[in-house]
């Protein structure tokens, strides 16, 4: 190996409870290739495999809480416990190559698509993501959030069951968590929603119900994650000054780390605080040691990933990069980081193990997978 490269294969402490082999991750990514039923495909399988043998940690697709919150056709679900069976081949797939695995959970909220869930699209208001043709929808009722709340720890009994070594908590791209945390989505006047303390009512009870679970079921270390997304291009919408808020709360929770949703890791902040300066620094600045940061957007060479390492976040997410070279990891620690691939080839879907649903996304959406080949 290349010595410059030795920092990203240091091995890692979460919450001072699970050692991580290295500073890398796989990103959760949608891959639409589960069965309509919930349960995994063995294409499914396959990918996460093949996507285990390097990295350090792989954080799953995210997984349904509840039926109404299926944000995606194709996604494997966590809501009940027949698919318990299913959770566990995922879980043993990615844990047999030598990788930790975090299953995320999440509700769709508003994103849904509303045949998903028979038209039944609900949020924290009445008001539709924007864009032409977005469904309205049905603010739940108080009854509804408490039994939302309540999933959110029955899926993190089912992970503990199947075998995962954590869960990540999906509170980022404009799902449900993010819509009550968010004042374009929100437009409650109960506990729920107004003020931004009120706002971060439903985020941080979801997170408490979470640490329950894992308090009540789990014999061995569990990690619980959470992700978020730093800012909203809508008006109103969050800003970084109320994601620094939202950092505020969350480092009270005991959580073992923050994951910052990014397409650019150094992407800069677009309002709020410190303007014309990367996200991740201000969001690092803000946490600093009080819980580890996970990082990711747009690192597709090693040199990429130990720059992003070198901003003082330990832990660096490879996404896209990794589909398109799933051997990206050994690649680096062999000191071979020379033939590391970043563009897709159209003709490499088998070589590449990467399941029919997510292939036609990937090439169909050129402006998602930049050099396609």
């Amino acid at each position: 190996m290349n010595s410059k490269y030795t920092p990203l294969f240091e091995s890692f402490n979460l919450g001072k409870k699970l050692e991580v082999k290295n500073r890398l991750v796989m990103a959760p990514m949608t891959n639409f290739s589960s069965n309509p039923d919930g349960t995994v495909t063995d294409a499914e399988v396959n990918y996460y495999e093949r996507r285990s043998k390097g990295v350090g940690m792989v954080i799953t697709a995210c997984t349904y809480v509840t039926a109404n919150g299926k944000g995606f056709h194709g996604e494997f679900g966590g809501d009940q416990d027949e698919l318990l069976p299913s959770l566990n081949r995922l879980a043993s797939a990615i844990k047999t190559e030598g990788a930790k695995a975090i299953l995320q959970i999440f509700h769709g909220g508003r994103e849904v698509p509303p045949e998903l869930v028979n038209g039944d699209v609900v949020s924290a208001s009445n008001i539709p993501s924007e864009g032409e043709g977005k469904a309205v929808p049905r603010p739940l009722s108080e009854k509804e959030i408490e039994s939302i709340i309540f999933d959110f720890g029955e899926t993190t009994r089912r992970a503990i069951e199947a075998g995962f070594d954590g869960v990540e908590i999906h509170g980022a791209n404009g799902y449900l968590l993010q819509q009550f945390f968010s004042p374009h989505s929100n437009r409650r006047e109960d506990k729920w929603g107004g003020s931004l303390e009120k706002r971060l009512t439903f985020p941080l009870a979801v997170v408490d119900e979470v640490k329950k679970a894992v308090a009540k079921h789990a014999k061995d270390p569990f990690i619980v994650g959470y992700r978020f997304s730093p800012e909203e291009p809508e008006t109103p919408g969050i800003t970084m000054d109320d994601t620094l808020a939202l950092i505020d709360g969350l480092v009270t929770k005991d959580l073992d780390y923050l994951h910052v949703s990014l397409m650019d890791f150094w992407s800069k902040a677009r309002r709020g605080t410190d303007v014309d300066r990367p996200r991740i620094e201000i969001i690092k600045e803000r946490i600093g040691d009080q819980v580890p940061l996970i990082g990711v957007g747009s690192i597709y060479t090693a040199d990429d990933a130990i720059k992003a390492l070198q901003s003082g976040v330990p832990l660096i997410a490879l996404g896209r990069e990794i589909i398109i070279d799933p051997e990206w990891v050994q690649k680096v620690e062999q000191g071979r980081e020379a033939e590391i691939v970043t563009k897709i080839n159209k003709g490499n879907q088998q070589q590449l193990d990467i399941p029919d649903p997510l292939w036609q996304a990937i090439i169909h959406s050129p402006g998602w997978f930049p050099g396609i080949e």
